[in-house]
């Protein structure tokens, strides 16, 4: 009966390691290397993106406060010259 128990312990752990270096064989080849890649470079990009219009944002808030600050977009002052 142990020997029985063994046996059938040493096939399930043959059986769980072939399948565990199998993905990790599928894992490496070119095509999946490619995908990963590829998909990476996407998210970077919608990243990068997302971080340009975040900084477009704060640079066109700030140009507001300071043109606040030094009144550039308030009206001329009217002065009228009397002769």
């Amino acid at each position: 009966m142990r020997r029985l128990f063994w046996l059938a312990m040493g096939i399930t752990i043959g059986v769980l390691v072939v399948r565990k270096l199998s993905m990790a064989a599928e894992a490496m080849k070119p095509e999946a290397l490619a995908q990963r890649t590829g998909r990476g470079a996407a998210n970077a990009v919608e990243r990068l993106q997302q971080f340009a219009a975040d900084v477009r944002i704060a640079m066109h808030q700030r140009e507001d406060e300071l043109r606040a600050g030094v009144g550039l977009d308030a009206e001329p002052p009217t002065t009228t010259k009397e002769i």
